[in-house]
């Protein structure tokens, strides 16, 4: 299990940090919790080789990516997602980047710029991580605040899960407390 803390200054990180996650430090990324199967295991449709490999490389890329977001490296994440790409954010939908947000260059160009825009981070951790086959979860606490009000969501959890696909990111389902996101957002 890893647990850094960062505080972050609202107007330093490109896309308002909320994706850094505090596995910048060599010693961080060495201590991921990462669940690898190193037997086979039964399915209903018989004996299923899952390879510790596969699972290590979704961490890996599944961590490079959100490394790449936290710090504002758009080629290096634009690089690592397939051109079908899927953002989604369950919540609000009267908060604008809120919902799905389908294919690599809307994410990039549309999502990303509203999100960047309206949320800045004010404290982030990374509590767990850990992936099997494509899947990949990191899992913390973060507070942020809402940019058109000032209003905070105050500290709430957030996780994410990760698919990986041929090497790339084919889809990022964000989970967080939506409804502290909403207050924030309207100013409640």
């Amino acid at each position: 299990m890893i647990r850094t803390t960062v505080t972050i200054a609202t107007s330093t990180l490109m896309l308002t940090g909320l994706f850094l996650v505090g596995c910048s430090t060599p010693a961080a990324t060495e201590t991921a919790t990462t669940e690898t199967p190193t037997t086979e295991t039964q399915s209903n449709t018989g004996t299923q080789n899952i390879s510790v490999n596969k699972t290590q490389q979704t961490l890996h890329l599944a961590q490079s990516i959100l490394e790449a977001a936290g710090s504002g490296d758009i080629e290096a994440l634009s690089a690592k997602m397939v051109d079908d790409f899927v953002w989604h954010n369950e919540g609000d939908r009267t908060v604008p980047w809120i919902g799905t947000w389908e294919g690599k260059e809307t994410v990039l160009n549309q999502f990303l710029p509203t999100f960047g825009g309206g949320l800045q981070t004010t404290s982030w951790t990374t509590d767990y991580s850990f992936a099997k086959d494509d899947q990949a979860v990191f899992m913390g606490t973060m507070a942020a605040d809402a940019t058109n009000t000032g209003e905070s969501t105050g500290p709430m959890s957030w996780a994410v899960r990760v698919q990986v696909v041929d090497g790339k990111v084919k889809s990022w389902n964000w989970f967080e407390d939506s409804f502290a996101v909403s207050r924030a957002f309207h100013g409640q």
